[in-house]
């Protein structure tokens, strides 16, 4: 269609194109001119970029840019970055006693923090994420701790373990007083009883729909098989030696279940628990930051 010959719409001013649909005929709307200042804009910021970043791929390199930064710079300068701010603290804890370092909140939140991961990537397999056990694994929030809860006790048996490979390692064994017939079989029921009434005062007296109802005549013959075969270890007051990692029998913190059949079962067939040894694999800063960890954690035994 000629220019002349062209529809102008009278509503907008501008010519159709001579396009029609249905009634609806096409306007030849010029483009905006923001449209044209902003695909400039695109293009002026294309070509700054690619001047001052690195840009294009050159086969086995790329363009530097006058700038010269790229991702590869940005994270190493943090990573330095952060290797100093870390240095401050490490050294800190490193060269600090335990008691210092407890006693500075700020450091203290970076032990949490810290412990935490550390606690979770290596420890929680066992112990649990909070740290408080379960079925042949100790609660570590509590103060019932086997070889002893001072800070030194807790990072050495980090260090060594427990029954583990180390030629330092913590030991001790828990002999099997039923299955290899040192005590018979009725005598072993009796301690058993004498040991659950240490914790369960009211074991004589309590509802046998409830817990177990036992004779005060079995206690006292249990104390005296006890007496002849067990305070070697667990003390005259059954309050355990952490020298030999025997554990407390009057608080509540049982390893195995302080049920009379999980005390019954410990005594018939003995214990032998095993931690392993984390010199090789922790660094002795991550096992202070663990023992701090732990000794935060901790909590008194009801």
């Amino acid at each position: 269609m000629a220019v002349d010959q062209q529809e102008r719409d009278s509503y907008t001013g501008y010519l159709t194109t001579g396009h029609e649909w249905n009634g609806i005929k096409e306007l030849n709307t010029p483009v905006p001119r923001a449209v044209y200042f902003f695909l400039a804009l695109s293009v002026l910021f294309s070509v700054v970029y690619w001047i001052l970043m690195p840009a294009w791929p050159l086969g086995v390199t790329y363009t530097k840019g006058l700038l010269g930064v790229d991702q590869r710079t940005t994270v190493a300068a943090t990573l330095n970055e952060a290797a100093i701010d870390r240095s401050v603290w490490t050294r800190r804890i490193e060269t600090e006693g335990f008691a210092a370092i407890q006693s500075d909140p700020k450091l203290m939140e970076i032990v949490r923090n810290a412990g935490r991961t550390l606690f979770g990537d290596n420890c929680a397999a066992c112990h649990g994420h909070d740290a408080k056990g379960g079925p042949a694994y100790p609660n570590l929030t509590t103060s019932s701790w086997l070889w002893g809860g001072k800070p030194e006790d807790i990072f050495n048996t980090i260090r060594v373990g427990i029954n583990s490979a180390h030629k330092d390692t913590r030991v001790s064994q828990m002999p099997a007083f039923g299955r290899d017939q040192m005590l018979p079989r009725a005598d072993v029921m009796k301690v058993a009883s004498f040991v659950y009434s240490l914790t369960h005062p009211d074991a004589t007296t309590i509802d046998p729909k409830v817990d177990p109802k036992i004779d005060p005549k079995t206690i006292e013959a249990g104390k005296e098989i006890f007496a002849a075969n067990c305070v070697s270890c667990h003390g005259d007051d059954a309050k355990g030696n952490p020298e030999l990692g025997a554990p407390d029998l009057t608080d509540k913190s049982w390893i195995y279940g302080g049920s009379l059949e999980a005390i019954d079962t410990s005594i018939w067939g003995g214990r032998q628990g095993q931690m392993p040894s984390w010199e090789g694999r922790l660094s002795e800063l991550d096992r202070k930051i663990l023992t701090l960890y732990l000794l935060d954690k901790r909590t008194v035994t009801p």
